[in-house]
C-alpha cells in the first residue's frame, strides 16, 4: 500500500530529526499546519510542496508518491 502525503511527510521528518516546529519555520508555515498535512486533513499548497521537497531533501514527485528515490 502506497503511503499518503501526510505520512510521508511525516516520516521524511522523523528521518531528519526534525520536529514539527523547526520544519514550520524552515518552510515558513505554523506549526499546526505541518500537524494538519501529517493527519491528511488537508494538503499543503503547490509552493509548500516545493519548499518541503527542498527542506526535505527529496523531490516533489517523491514527496506526491510519483517516484521512487
Amino acid at each position: 500500500m502506497m503511503k499518503g502525503l501526510g505520512e510521508t511527510i511525516k516520516s521524511l521528518r522523523t528521518e531528519k530529526g526534525l520536529a514539527q516546529p523547526e520544519l514550520a519555520r524552515l518552510i515558513g508555515v505554523s506549526k499546526g499546519m505541518i500537524s494538519i498535512w501529517e493527519r491528511n486533513i488537508n494538503e499543503p499548497k503547490a509552493t509548500h510542496i516545493k519548499n518541503l521537497a527542498l527542506a526535505l531533501e527529496v523531490s516533489s514527485d517523491y514527496l506526491l508518491g510519483l517516484k521512487d528515490e
